[in-house]
């Protein structure tokens, strides 16, 4: 049974960092895909990053130059490291899994409907 676990949301500044973590665990062997996904009120979920176990990664254009996803496999753990913070980042950011899927990772990341795992979410909060 796939597990997955996020942590490391809160409250920040404009322009402040965060880095969220997601432990995973009872995830089936390569070749997967792994990412982040947001849910902000009023809006559809939304990907924001995804990796590959062959280490492709493709980001949402909202976020590139800011926002950094990778994995440390020691640790099973994923990571999102999200710097000069915008208001509009506010969101419960999700940490999703799925089997490979044989498709460009670009459009992979805009269908949430892809990823058959989820977890229960941490939430960002971007202050003045």
């Amino acid at each position: 049974q796939v597990h997955l676990v996020e942590s490391g949301g809160g409250s920040v500044k404009a322009g402040g960092s965060l880095r969220l973590s997601c432990a995973a665990s009872g995830t089936p062997p390569s070749p997967y895909l792994i990412g982040w996904f947001r849910l902000a009120p009023g809006k559809e979920r939304e990907g924001v990053a995804i990796i590959g176990s062959d280490g492709s990664t493709s980001d949402a254009d909202s976020v590139k130059g800011r926002f950094t996803c990778y994995q440390d496999n020691a640790k099973n753990t994923l990571y999102l490291q999200m710097n000069s913070l915008e208001f509009d980042d506010t969101a419960m950011y999700y940490c999703a899994f799925s089997p490979w899927r044989w498709a460009a990772l670009r459009e992979i990341l805009k269908v949430p409907a892809n990823f058959d795992y989820w977890g229960q979410g941490t939430q960002v909060t971007v202050t003045s």
